[in-house]
């Protein structure tokens, strides 16, 4: 198509703004990308208003399994979080759709790509360095860091004068700045850019509020095979379909709340809150499986690399080198992780109940604290004396 650009498009008051924003400035065709990445939002509404307000053509596409198999369960190999807290559910998905505007844009043969990331977030580079990894020639254009609305005041106004709808939300006003997956829901602006100010609950949309979640608890199995999730309560499901039971698992329970502040790659701080009742599930349950595994190198290992790969994605180098190369030797890891775990949650808590796996290193004859005919505890001696040599002399 001559003339045009792939816009990576939600729906929402920004990309909204940007479709014709493209438009009128840029004189641009406009190929308005949509992303199914689970977002559970109604896209046929967002394609309407796409082709409503002048896109040349409209594409969604459904991403939902891509997403799970392909980009969520690698990360979660690695039990990955960063600074600690972050489960990552903004900066794994920034990486698939790039490399998807990219081949649209390709088979279009459209020379500019756009995003509605501001100039002040990671995502801009997240999209960018994604876009470059796939076409290191393609034009990007970044509006936020070209035009002179500078707030989402300024936004909501340019909306109003070109007659964009702007969705709204439970109280009848423009919604936080929210960011919704497979994975995730964030928010950010607002009350939110106050760190002290505590969110309302009318915010949140995927977790009870714990204090109302079911009093009696609620106990799920999954099931591993190869360091990645295969079934839910002995139901072997499709990477899409167990996020999204377990998403609905934790949501009724109150599990997978966060509020954060956290580092920006450009330098500064930001407050977010989110979302992420299945992983924070899948998270625990991985590790518990791993516990039963592997042996105490390995676990440190993958624990010291782990902020390092964190921050790689992070960062937007999902498709570097050095992610692909640390990729590999957690991948490595997972060969033997294969089993069981049981957990119970109840009013946003989390326990882990039992794990088992036919490949567990445990060994109950010899852990037990009764007699036992395997190991003999004299043995130890010998193991502290050299182990405290350095404080005997």
């Amino acid at each position: 198509m001559k003339n045009s650009v792939v816009l990576a498009y939600s729906g929402g008051l920004d990309t909204s703004v940007i479709l014709k924003w493209l438009q009128e400035e840029k004189k641009l065709n406009v190929i308005a990308y949509i992303a199914d990445l689970g977002q559970n939002e109604n896209l046929d509404i967002a394609k309407k208003n796409a082709l409503n307000m002048g896109a040349k053509k409209v594409i969604v596409e459904d991403l939902k399994n891509t997403f799970a198999e392909e980009f969520i369960f690698p990360m979660f190999r690695a039990n990955t979080l960063y600074e600690g807290t972050y489960l990552l559910g903004t900066a794994i998905a920034r990486p698939l759709i790039a490399r998807q505007q990219i081949k649209v844009a390709r088979d279009f043969k459209a020379k500019h790509v756009s995003h509605g990331a501001t100039g002040k977030g990671n995502d801009q580079i997240r999209f960018e360095l994604g876009y470059y990894a796939h076409n290191s020639r393609i034009n990007v254009i970044a509006p936020w860091r070209e035009w002179d609305l500078n707030s989402r005041t300024e936004l909501l106004s340019y909306a109003k004068r070109n007659k964009i709808y702007v969705p709204l939300n439970k109280e009848k006003e423009p919604p936080y700045s929210m960011d919704a997956n497979l994975l995730h829901i964030s928010y950010e602006g607002k009350i939110l850019e106050d760190p002290w100010v505590s969110p309302k609950e009318e915010m949140f949309t995927m977790t009870k509020n714990p204090s109302s979640a079911l009093k009696k608890g609620e106990i799920v199995e999954i099931s591993f095979r190869k360091g990645d999730p295969i079934a839910v309560n002995n139901k072997k499901l499709s990477p899409f379909k167990i996020m999204d039971l377990l998403n609905k698992i934790g949501g009724r329970n109150g599990v997978g709340r966060q509020d954060i502040v956290e580092n920006r790659t450009i330098g500064m701080k930001s407050r977010g809150v989110y979302e992420t009742p299945g992983g924070t599930i899948l998270l625990a349950a991985h590790r518990a499986i791993e516990s039963m595994i592997l042996d105490g190198p390995s676990i440190c290992l993958k624990d010291e690399i782990m902020p390092k790969y964190a921050k790689v994605i992070y960062d937007g180098l999902w498709f570097s080198k050095e992610r692909k190369m640390m990729q590999a030797l957690i991948d490595a890891s997972q060969e033997s992780i294969t089993g069981d775990v049981k957990i119970f949650l109840r009013q946003g808590n989390l326990d882990i109940l039992g794990r088992r796996s036919r490949n567990s290193r445990y060994n109950k004859a010899l852990s037990t604290f009764e007699e036992d005919s395997i190991y003999d505890q004299k043995d130890a001696n010998g193991y502290i004396k050299l182990k405290s040599l350095r404080f005997r002399n």
